[in-house]
């Protein structure tokens, strides 16, 4: 007979498992020494249910990502001396382009550009043109002319690339040219474009092109990590031509998802020697999902001056240590003296950010923050809502963009300096993922810019102070919410 207590032995034996990996969590969390607040949360929830905590500890907890022998970006991996190595021999990398961008920049963001060139892998560059768009139809019109022109090579990197009109827009385009003979790369995250299958790729595979995929979703494609995602989006074109922002390939970036309606996003175009360091991101992020070098001068060589913008690009992930993004960040508001505007889809602010535009709002600084209304996540949303209170009654101004999904990323400082990025106003942008920022030291970005953010707002509504606790339901479920800050 079958020994009824078997169910017993194999419920202890599963507790008694759940209990070891969780006090192996716990020290994990311990030796890793994260925030406090994320540390607490972990450790309550792996205490409170470890049969579920300690795996999702496990599974989203993690917020490093190991390149195979590379720590930092000034590291000595084999790709990075590689590409080093190709630098040296471009005659023109190290020339006259870096050396005036820091006397370029307007006195009062010179701080702000020692800082950045100090922490960033990449410096300051001068000689670039720059372009910035504020619509889904110029962004992928210029970026499909560009594609056009191609001569010898297309490298694109999604977060998102969508099976539908807009996908196979793109994919079209990409098919010709591969079939012409120019080389065709195109990296994208596992989860992000999840529901995009090979498939739909296989056409530009035929054709000679290649698609790879960062950090897979599936457990059994290495390398493999589930919380880390790559987020950039980036495309350059024979070297000459770069494009990066927030936007990504999809019809809601045309405005066609009736739920949300129509989409904001910002953009921006490069030419000139700044292009090469959105090409050396590519390349690494290339190296690691595809195992292919990418170092020679047909990709990597330098661009001769063809504006005059300074810029620097600023990658940033979880395979660095420190937070670059976020101390450029802070040192921009610390130097504001004017105004700070702030464009961003998902606004989860730890107590540094608030303390930092707080403090911005006391000096008499016009601090203003646009958030959309509608959003493809409800909890972030409401995450974010639980912190506007605090701020409206320091004096941040935050208002709700109402006329669609305002999707972009981007910071303007005394309408002088401004960040267009991949990253949003959140932990996981910060922390979590593989992001890209345009650092741009010229008034007239930021003035385009500033145009922009006025329209906006006139399709906005102000967030008013609110005296007491507010409504109790709204109050409940943005309190819930607030409780995952330390994850989203």
């Amino acid at each position: 007979m079958t020994d009824p207590g078997w169910w017993l032995r194999a419920l202890f034996l599963l507790n008694l498992a759940a209990y070891l990996l969780g006090a192996w969590a716990i020290v994990d969390i311990l030796r890793r020494r994260k925030e406090p607040m994320a540390m607490l949360s972990w450790i309550l929830g792996i205490l409170l249910v470890p049969v579920l905590g300690a795996p999702l500890y496990y599974l989203i907890g993690e917020r490093k990502v190991q390149r195979r022998g590379r720590k930092k970006r000034r590291r000595s991996a084999p790709i990075v001396r590689a590409i080093r190595s190709v630098e040296a021999r471009d005659e023109g990398a190290a020339g006259p382009q870096s050396s005036g961008a820091g006397s370029a920049v307007d006195e009062s963001m010179r701080q702000l550009a020692e800082l950045s060139t100090k922490l960033g892998p990449f410096p300051l560059r001068a000689g670039n043109k720059l372009e910035a768009f504020l619509t889904a139809q110029e962004t992928y019109e210029d970026i499909l002319r560009s594609i056009e022109t191609a001569r010898h090579h297309v490298h694109l990197e999604y977060y998102i690339f969508r099976p539908d009109g807009t996908g196979r827009m793109f994919l079209d385009a990409l098919v010709r040219k591969a079939r012409e003979g120019v080389e065709v790369r195109l990296l994208l995250d596992g989860i992000g474009s999840w529901g995009t299958s090979d498939r739909f790729f296989r056409p530009l595979v035929e054709a000679g092109g290649r698609v790879e995929t960062f950090l897979p979703a599936l457990p059994w494609r290495r390398p493999w990590h589930l919380n880390c995602r790559n987020h950039r989006k980036i495309v350059v074109v024979d070297a000459k031509v770069a494009y990066t922002g927030s936007q990504n390939i999809g019809d809601e970036y045309r405005g066609r998802w009736r739920e949300v309606g129509p989409w904001k996003d910002t953009h921006l175009r490069l030419e000139g020697p700044a292009v090469r360091e959105l090409q050396e991101v590519f390349v690494e992020d290339w190296y690691y999902a595809a195992r292919e070098e990418l170092t020679s001068l047909k990709y990597l060589r330098r661009q001769p001056p063809a504006g005059a913008s300074v810029v620097q690009v600023v990658p940033t992930g979880p395979d660095q240590e420190g937070n670059v993004l976020a101390h450029i960040f802070f040192e921009a508001i610390a130097l504001a003296r004017t105004s700070i505007r702030i464009s961003t889809p998902y606004f989860v602010p730890d107590p540094g950010l608030i303390v930092a535009l707080q403090n911005a709002a006391y000096r008499g600084v016009e601090v203003e923050i646009l958030i959309p209304s509608r959003t493809d996540s409800r909890l972030v949303l409401w995450a974010g809502r639980s912190f506007y209170q605090e701020l409206v009654r320091s004096g941040v101004k935050i208002h709700e963009f109402r006329h669609g999904m305002l999707h972009s990323k981007t910071v303007t400082i005394d309408d002088k300096w401004t960040l267009i990025s991949s990253a949003n106003m959140d932990v996981r942008s910060f922390l979590l993922n593989f992001e890209v920022t345009a650092s741009i030291f010229d008034e007239r970005i930021a003035r385009r810019l500033l145009h922009d953010f006025r329209e906006s707002l006139a399709r906005s509504e102000p967030v008013r102070p609110v005296s007491g606790r507010g409504p109790f339901w709204p109050g409940l479920l943005e309190g819930v919410a607030r409780l995952m800050a330390p994850m989203l």
